[in-house]
């Protein structure tokens, strides 16, 4: 059954009490409030009527159009109730009822799905706040009932939701379609989001979640719908208590609530912290045309707000760079000598209307965007700078944000803003972050379109033969994968040291290898430096040492590597999402500083480049200050291959690659360590 039904239905039933003050009888009377146009029943044992709807003391006894069950019942009636439902051919319910899984009645919640899979009844819920659907007036729901508006929301919060409801007419953004699952017993946002992909009325749809229940279905469904429209998200739980113990560098880095944004990131979503970040986002994408580059000029008539729009735009990503000496000259003709032609354009507090609509149209048609903000004076006619503003963007036809500021000098002109179509913020700030969201959106969809293929296995790890994975046979598997390593030598004993010294060159690292010694460098089980036989014999009695009675099974020995840039590599598998790729600095302090980037693999050449880019040690990887930039296409050629491990060998837990040696030329690991599953 499509679920098309619950937003458009024909007749709607509500079951339950119509005593006042009864939730059957608000739902009811919300319902007729909000103006809906199809056939209304009432159901409960006594047909207990009103608010001059029809009652029926059963589902069965109705005979009209009826499409979709809004249920409000006790809980020990809802299974009951959909048999009902089912027997009379309707196959959409919305059960408001509490009662079920959040309280601990799981056998109720489970009797309740059977049914519904029985009869083929789609449901919302139970334990919802209920659905809104503007098209056709209906509000089936015990909040307060939004404007009509192009924003969609889905919520697994029915409490957030209902809040969210209050604030639509307030923040200026109407509702399209409305949907708390509550304890999402069948319908969640897995089905929701595709009827939002192709639902007309809405253009933008945003998302509270507390949890997925299969992250990979999910990022499937969420890129889906990226590709056509954009989905704002909130997610909570990004605090300590929300991360899962894991048993290396990689597993502590790649928390719960750090995973869930690289799979939102990957999946072409934007995540906020807010309701008030989500409420700006949405506006943006209500009111304006799609932002299509980066290029953002600022005209403001008060110089501080201006410079702190500024910093905000530059410090999200936008380009703030100073008009064309062209568009320079051109203002400067129509311009007081008074203003400021830089970006920020500062028209002072004399600017006029047709100074903001000359200025606007005249930059606009070098930049991609811009933000008008006008820091009001009681002797100002607001009004008609926004006019200025509105003029300016409708001639254009790119996005222009506004900041009108402050309260009530300025709500005429916020109020003849919106009329027109153009969103205005509280301050610059949050306006040009909306602008930088909006033009990240748009370079996204286009990656969004290249999904990496997840490939099949390969078969198990080439074991030694104690039935191990210890240092030596990984990195010659690696290798085998397209991830580079140094030549190297296993040595079971002193005179093999030797000659493994000899092979790779002096100076040469001998590191021990145990299954008991995880952390060598903790116990000393690294030696550096080593320059000759004698070194290298000496180096292997100290590993020999360190390594008696703890299941010692030799050496490997390797050239040293002279000085580099030093990253981690890892991958881990999360409960939700699978795979996660981590990229991060490198050595002893990758736990310490945690600059990372994470990724939910496998994941594309775009991606990997785009992992490099976002550490905040970007810079000095691209060679910034005159340093040596490193190979940095060899590492993302590395970060693809080292992706797809995980997939090809599904014993894999963990994987650290740590350090990473970056060179202007190429890479080599210098380190291993795999965790098996169970190991």
């Amino acid at each position: 059954m499509s679920v098309h039904r619950f937003f458009n239905p024909r007749g709607v039933a509500v079951v339950g009490s119509m005593s006042e003050g009864k939730l059957g009888y608000e739902l009811l009377r919300q319902i007729i409030l909000g103006g809906y146009r199809g056939r209304l029943y009432v159901v409960n044992p006594k047909a207990q009527g009103a608010l001059d709807v029809p009652a029926f003391s059963a589902i069965d006894n109705i005979e009209g159009e009826l499409d979709l069950a809004v249920i409000a019942s006790p809980a020990p009636t809802v299974a009951e109730t959909l048999r009902a439902c089912g027997r009379r051919g309707v196959q959409a319910a919305v059960v408001i009822s509490s009662g079920f899984g959040e309280v601990g009645n799981h056998a109720g919640e489970e009797e309740l799905k059977q049914v519904a899979s029985q009869y083929g009844i789609r449901v919302i819920g139970p334990n919802c706040a209920g659905i809104v659907s503007t098209s056709c007036n209906l509000y089936a729901t015990l909040e307060v009932r939004p404007p009509a508006g192009k924003m969609a929301f889905i919520s697994q919060s029915g409490a957030l939701g209902g809040a969210v409801l209050a604030w639509a007419e307030e923040q200026g953004v109407g509702i399209s379609k409305f949907v708390s699952y509550g304890n999402r017993a069948d319908l969640d946002e897995l089905e929701l989001l595709p009827y939002l992909a192709e639902d007309p009325e809405t253009r933008v749809a945003a998302l509270y979640i507390e949890s997925v229940a299969d992250g990979r279905r999910f990022m499937e469904v969420v890129r889906e719908f990226c590709r056509r429209k954009p989905l704002v998200v909130i997610k909570s739980g990004r605090t300590a208590s929300g991360q899962r113990a894991a048993l290396s560098h990689t597993g502590s880095l790649a928390g719960a609530d750090a995973v869930y944004d690289a799979a939102l990131k990957s999946s072409g979503a934007i995540r906020v912290d807010t309701v008030e970040d989500m409420f700006d986002l949405c506006k943006g994408f209500v009111f304006l045309p799609p932002v299509t580059g980066k290029k953002v000029v600022i005209v403001t008539n008060s110089g501080g707000p201006g410079i702190l729009a500024a910093d905000r735009a530059e410090s999200t990503g936008l380009e703030v760079k100073a008009p064309s000496p062209e568009a320079r000259q051109r203002l400067a003709e129509v311009l007081p000598p008074f203003c400021a032609l830089g970006n920020p354009v500062d028209l002072t507090v004399q600017g006029t209307e047709e100074h903001f609509r000359q200025t606007l149209e005249t930059l606009l048609e070098e930049y991609d965007a811009a933000l008008a903000i006008n820091v009001a004076t009681p002797y100002l006619d607001s009004v008609a700078l926004a006019r200025g503003v509105c003029d300016a963007a409708q001639h254009s036809r790119k996005p222009v944000t506004a900041s009108f500021m402050a309260g009530t000098l300025v709500a005429s002109s916020v109020a003849y803003l919106r009329q027109r179509g153009i969103p205005d913020f509280a301050v610059g700030e949050r306006a040009v972050t909306v602008l930088a969201h909006m033009a990240a959106y748009e370079a996204r969809r286009a990656v969004l379109q290249s999904v990496p293929e997840i490939p099949q296995p390969a078969g198990a790890l080439p074991l030694n033969e104690q039935g191990e994975f210890l240092e030596p046979q990984a990195m010659s598997w690696l290798n085998a994968h397209g991830v580079p390593v140094p030549p190297f030598h296993f040595a079971g004993d002193e005179a093999a040291a030797v000659e493994g010294c000899r092979a790779v060159s002096y100076p040469a690292v001998m590191k021990v290898v145990s299954p008991q010694i995880i952390h060598k460098s903790e116990v000393g089980g690294v030696i550096v430096g080593i320059s000759s036989d004698e070194e290298a014999r000496e180096a292997f009695r100290r590993l020999e040492t360190i390594g008696r009675g703890k299941q010692l099974r030799g050496v490997v020995v390797y050239p040293q590597l002279p000085k580099a840039q030093e990253v981690l590599l890892g991958c881990s598998r999360d409960p939700q999402f699978g795979p996660v790729v981590v990229l991060g600095m490198g050595g002893i302090y990758t736990e310490i500083l945690k600059d990372i980037s994470l990724r939910v693999a496998p994941v594309t050449r775009e991606e990997a480049l785009a992992m490099i880019r976002e550490l905040k040690a970007y810079p000095i990887l691209s060679g910034a200050r005159g340093q040596s930039p490193c190979d940095l296409d060899a590492l993302a050629e590395t970060i693809v291959n080292f992706s797809r491990l995980p997939f090809l060998y599904p014993e894999i837990q963990e994987i650290d690659l740590n350090p990473v040696f970056l060179f202007q030329k190429g890479l080599l690991v210098a380190d291993v360590r795999v965790i098996r599953g169970g190991s």
